[in-house]
This record gives structure tokens, C-alpha cells and sequence, in this order.
């Protein structure tokens, strides 16, 4: 999954700042897509369109709708799945690689 061009998007009704990279993710209806945690980092997710519901790794799921706002980083999930009749959307925004507060390796003494 790539970064699409910063500014591109529009987050909660505001066009997304240069500073920042955004994505959009497409789970047609009916589809799992597997959990990466990878494809998730430092990245604030709304979900735009359409009901996702997150399946944990012992099974058990939760439905977001549009409008609500995920963090999906550190959690045991397996995958997230479309749950209605029309795609879910989903829009994540993280900082851009070379901002200066984006996230860096922990170094091994920290």
C-alpha cells in the first residue's frame, strides 16, 4: 500500500496538511483483509465510507461506521473486514518520513 500525494485527501472535512502523507485502503463487501500492523504505523484512520469491523485474534469483533476515528497500532487483531452492502473506505494520515517528529527507531538504550 503507497502513500498517495500529501494535501490529496480531505481528513474529517479538512484537506489533509503538506506535512503529512495519507493513504486510502478499499475492502470490497465480503472481504477479509488481513491484519498488518506494518501498514498501520504512526497513522490516525477514519473510517470514510461504508462499516468495517476489526477481528480480534481470539475471534471477537467490533464495527466501526463512518465517521469514526481509529488507532490501529499495538492491538491483536487478525483482520478487518467489510461488513455491509457497499465498500468500507478507509483514510489514514500519518507524518511525512522526513518530518522531524515522525516516528524513529527506539534506540536500544531507551
Amino acid at each position: 500500500m503507497g502513500k498517495d500525494e500529501p494535501g490529496r485527501w480531505s481528513f474529517l472535512g479538512h484537506r489533509v496538511p503538506p506535512s503529512f502523507a495519507a493513504h486510502r485502503v478499499v475492502v470490497a463487501p465480503g472481504i477479509a483483509r488481513l491484519y498488518d500492523e506494518a501498514e498501520w504505523v504512526d497513522a490516525v484512520v477514519v473510517v470514510e465510507r461504508g462499516e468495517i469491523e476489526l477481528e480480534c485474534t481470539r475471534g471477537g469483533r467490533r464495527r466501526f461506521r463512518a465517521g469514526d476515528v481509529l488507532w490501529l497500532v499495538g492491538l491483536p487483531l487478525r483482520a478487518l473486514h467489510c461488513c455491509g452492502s457497499g465498500p468500507a473506505v478507509l483514510l489514514a494520515v500519518s507524518r511525512e518520513s522526513n518530518d522531524e517528529f515522525a516516528a524513529a527507531p527506539q534506540s536500544e538504550t531507551q
